[in-house]
């Protein structure tokens, strides 16, 4: 009976220990999820975070902090910017689905400028499945008020309204006949939209090798503190290859959205194919 009365004991100090493991382990579980890291940024320097697999989506909950990363090709890092303000959060998916999460803080001075993330810092898995797009109507709305009826960016559609009611082109430069404008920043979501004009009014016919923006801090003739970052478009909408003579080419370029420190300007480069009637421009921001 004793003998009984010992294996009972034994059976229930087991079963006891098991559960009061699966409480534990569930509760370090549950903080670790709710105890998230915090990255540190600022409008002076790029903070850059490297996952372990493409990055194919990332959000930050306020606008005052930037997450970049290229929407074209799959990338490993992305970079984080910020302005001075409350704090917020990102929310990045990789290529594999796993989820990541942390907390976003801005500081004068930053530390950390590398973040390399691991696949134990995954918060979890997305589940995948097919995304809603509303169907946009164009009509004779404004881009305000019709980007605001769209589940997700459709750029082609966004494009086309946003060329349709262009904006005052408030920046503009000459070189041998050939002009360039473009209008303010259009700020939707993660995008800058902008819209570039080239004016032909030579008697020769442009033929376009690129144009690009930039992001630039200094004054190039003093070049140690000289710094000059290609903004590489996510999407080019009506892109010529070609300006015939007379003529007025409108396009627009998106971009992932970016911000501007104090002392910093964006750059226009329009370079001619197999010609020298390049156009270079800062913009009076």
């Amino acid at each position: 009976m004793k003998a009984l009365k010992g294996h009972l004991l034994k059976l229930i100090l087991m079963k006891t220990s098991i559960i009061t493991f699966i409480i534990l382990a569930c509760s370090v579980s549950t903080f670790a999820q709710l105890t998230l890291d915090t990255i540190y940024a600022n409008d002076q320097k790029n903070v850059a975070l490297f996952f372990s697999n493409p990055i194919r989506q990332g959000i930050t909950g306020a606008d005052h902090f930037i997450f970049t990363y290229n929407r074209e090709k799959e990338q490993y890092f992305g970079l984080l910017q910020a302005k001075s303000g409350s704090e917020s959060n990102l929310l990045t998916v990789t290529s594999d689905g796993k989820v990541y999460s942390y907390i976003l803080r801005y500081a004068n001075k930053l530390e950390k400028l590398n973040y390399f993330i691991s696949d134990l810092e995954s918060i979890g898995n997305e589940k995948t499945g097919s995304s809603h797009i509303d169907q946009l109507k164009m009509g004779a709305t404004t881009f305000d008020s019709a980007t605001k009826n769209t589940g997700a960016s459709d750029y082609p559609k966004l494009c086309a309204q946003l060329l349709r009611n262009t904006g005052t082109f408030d920046q503009i430069k000459y070189n041998n006949g050939v002009s360039v404008r473009m209008t303010k920043s259009i700020y939707h979501a993660n995008e800058v939209y902008v819209v570039f004009e080239i004016s032909n009014d030579s008697q020769i016919d442009f033929d376009i090798n690129t144009l690009n923006l930039y992001k630039v801090n200094g004054i190039k003739k003093r070049k140690a503190s000289y710094q000059e970052l290609t903004l590489s478009p996510i999407f080019r909408f009506n892109m010529p290859k070609i300006v015939r003579k007379g003529a007025i080419a409108q396009f627009v370029y998106v971009y992932s959205k970016f911000t501007l420190g104090n002392h910093e300007k964006l750059l226009v480069k329009l370079d001619e194919l197999n010609g020298n009637r390049n156009v270079v421009f800062r913009s009076k921001k």
